[in-house]
């Protein structure tokens, strides 16, 4: 956990965040036939200094979540607040201020980048966009951050297609950088990259936290990105938290089934050690129509039959150790 980590009022609160979209039927005059129930009541906070890890399955809400925090997408119900402040109900020079506060790298290094600019000019949208700076300003700002992330200042006169997929993300984070963001959100920031160079750009971003100040919320499948980066870890499964604790302290006793699945699915450091694996019956039920009650129910092997009934709480059954499952 990192030293000094600000323990008070967290940077930014997500409370009951909904997001369905719509279904419909027909090509001249469509009619809504269901939702796709993406996140399903999300509740989570993000201090100063903190990295959030979100995983789950694909599709279990994880990237919708994070657009929701963009400002890509508008909640069907609940809200985001920073400083107080619900972020979809900004405007003009709030809403500015805020797209500077708040930034993102996302998956794909390849075609994140606009291949007809220059890097510098790639680096310096988000100052163009959201803040007023001169020309020298400008510059300066793209230099500084080229330094931060490892890159020559050189690589500022050239296009992306020069680098390779490492160089790339490194770029992007760059772009984010520029503004002084206080959170970026990170969407599989290293799962496009070669194995030999995740390493480096986790390492880089661990860094960055620390001499930036920044905080993270990190989305990713991989668990092993997730243990090394992140402070706090939420488990996902179908638009719901089920599980969400201090990393090392989840990593060590995972306690909701579907948690355990999740990790024993997981290739082990050590393929000698005992494991006490779990293996799901069935497939990950639809969006469109989840199982009542706890929505885990369908494919758990301890399930009871309130859990088919009743959805349970979050509820803390350790120092900031949370489960969503009638077991606890």
């Amino acid at each position: 956990m990192l030293e000094g980590r600000a323990i008070a009022e967290p940077l930014i609160r997500a409370e009951n965040l909904t997001k369905h979209f719509p279904v419909t039927r027909g090509l001249l005059v469509g009619r809504t036939t269901g939702h796709v129930k993406a996140v399903d009541g999300v509740s989570f906070t993000i201090g100063h200094q903190e990295t959030l890890g979100l995983v789950g399955e694909s599709g279990c809400g994880k990237t919708t979540t994070s657009r929701l925090l963009l400002r890509l997408e508008e909640p069907t119900a609940g809200r985001v607040l920073l400083d107080g402040q619900d972020v979809h109900a900004l405007r003009g020079l709030e809403l500015n201020r805020y797209h500077t506060r708040v930034q993102a790298v996302f998956q794909d290094p390849w075609s994140s980048l606009n291949p007809r600019l220059r890097i510098r000019d790639t680096i310096a949208e988000a100052l163009v966009v959201n803040r007023r700076v001169t020309r020298a300003g400008k510059l300066e700002r793209v230099e500084e951050v080229l330094h931060q992330v490892g890159l020559p200042l050189s690589a500022a006169a050239r296009y992306p297609h020069e680098f390779s997929g490492g160089q790339r993300q490194r770029i992007a984070l760059a772009s984010a950088l520029a503004a002084k963001p206080e959170l970026i959100v990170l969407d599989e920031p290293v799962s496009a990259l070669d194995v030999s160079i995740r390493a480096q750009i986790m390492n880089l971003l661990k860094d960055l936290q620390a001499r930036q100040q920044l905080s993270f919320l990190l989305v990713a499948h991989n668990l092993a990105t997730v243990r090394y980066i992140a402070h706090r870890t939420a488990v996902m499964y179908l638009g719901r938290i089920v599980e969400h604790a201090d990393t090392e302290s989840l990593y060590r006793s995972p306690l909701h089934p579907y948690t355990k699945a999740l990790f024993a699915a997981a290739l082990p450091a050590d393929p000698d050690a005992p494991r006490d694996d779990m293996i799901l019956s069935g497939e990950v039920p639809s969006p469109i129509d989840p199982p009542s009650g706890c929505h885990f129910h369908p494919r758990c092997p301890f399930a009871m039959e309130q859990c088919s009934r009743v959805a349970p709480e979050l509820k803390a059954v350790a120092a900031g150790h949370v489960v969503s499952c009638h077991l606890y």
